[in-house]
């Protein structure tokens, strides 16, 4: 049995399913204030929309583009104040991407810890809003175009960590020390792209992760001179995740080409799973317990397409984890490696022994 001391997820963690409305000043009830927030157009093919406290407000990025930056305060309707008490607050925009009347949305939602704080751990000083409860952080930092450290404020290593350049054009990177191949441990500079299908990339250069490819301490993660990663003068973010238990899970699994296909154990009830083939060509998909779906239809979106939300009979979520129902070589190929990401509706155990129970 899985133990936590997390035992009310939406404390950290919250999916919040709403309709536009085309109007000003309104605000998405939650468990708490967010510090990440990730929004996406259900009906139509709209952007993802990744805001956070660590950068302005209304700053927004896009999950399935290379953008740089942009000010979303006028075109997306997210306001100056972003997220307040217990709550996101959103405007009409002038594009409709969060808040078009009559579309329907998912927004994803994460405490950090807050605006965030000056943290000298790595070789070059970052900003970190972190909570080292729930094993999630958010870190800015300003590049140098050189290797260097810079520290994210969990207690343990992150075993995701997913880099955008703030400032450029360029596309996301995503290290993982996950799988036993296609991975970023030390001296292997593998990575993904958060915008692109492309499978884990070892680009057989001195940039990616450093000169040496270093994995994450408990401290701090290592970025190399690849402008994607440490632009020189540039604006970065990171996005870091460790798994906690009963709570969030980072892991990888086999597939086996099977219809009845692999089980993954999480130790909890997902109420998210974003998952990635690691080792071929396909897209990122993120699945949730709040949109339309029941087992076996759960319904996906792909992170780094716009395309509107699918219709697909492929997984179960279960008390304790999800089991693939596809031979899709994009979810459950036989012999392939992926990797994933899962947070919990509520643990398979907590300590209020109150079980969990399959969707």
């Amino acid at each position: 049995m899985a133990y936590t001391t997390i035992n009310k997820s939406t404390d950290y963690f919250n999916t919040k399913l709403y309709t536009g409305d085309n109007a000003n000043n309104r605000q998405i009830s939650l468990d708490f204030s967010p510090d990440f927030t990730w929004i996406k157009g259900r009906n139509v093919g709209y952007s993802h929309i990744l805001f956070d406290r660590v950068r302005t407000n209304a700053n927004y990025l896009l999950s399935n583009s290379d953008q740089a930056e942009q000010d979303g305060s006028s075109s997306l309707g997210w306001t100056n104040t972003g997220c307040t008490t217990n709550s996101f607050t959103i405007d009409k925009g002038s594009n409709g991407s969060i808040n078009n009347s009559g579309d329907t949305y998912v927004a994803w939602n994460w405490l950090a810890g807050g605006t965030g704080s000056t943290n000298y751990d790595g070789s070059i000083t970052s900003t970190v809003s972190a909570n080292t409860t729930a094993g999630f952080s958010i870190v800015s930092w300003t590049g140098s175009g050189a290797d260097a450290t810079i520290g994210h404020g969990l207690s343990s290593a992150p075993t995701i960590y997913i880099v955008k350049n703030r400032s450029d054009a360029s596309d996301w990177r995503v290290g993982q020390v996950l799988t036993s191949s296609n991975n970023m441990t030390n001296g292997n500079g593998y990575y993904m792209e958060l915008n692109d299908s492309k499978a884990s990339t070892n680009p057989g250069s001195a940039t990616t992760w450093g000169s040496t490819p270093t994995a994450p301490t408990s401290s701090v993660f290592t970025v190399g001179s690849n402008n994607a990663h440490n632009g020189s003068g540039d604006n970065m973010i990171a996005y870091c995740f460790h798994s906690v238990e009963g709570y969030s899970k980072m892991g990888s699994y086999t597939g086996n080409g099977n219809a009845d296909g692999t089980f993954v154990y999480t130790g909890f009830k997902p109420a998210v799973i974003i998952a990635k083939l690691s080792s071929g060509v396909s897209d990122w998909r993120i699945y949730d317990n709040k949109r339309l779906g029941y087992n076996v239809d759960n319904n996906p979106l792909r992170i780094n397409d716009n395309r509107a939300e699918e219709t697909d009979d492929n997984i179960d979520f279960l008390s304790n984890g999800f089991k693939w129902r596809t031979t899709d070589s994009a979810l459950n190929g036989s012999g392939s490696t992926y990797i994933y990401m899962a947070f919990a509706s509520a643990p398979l155990v907590g300590t209020n022994n109150i079980p969990a129970t399959a969707r």
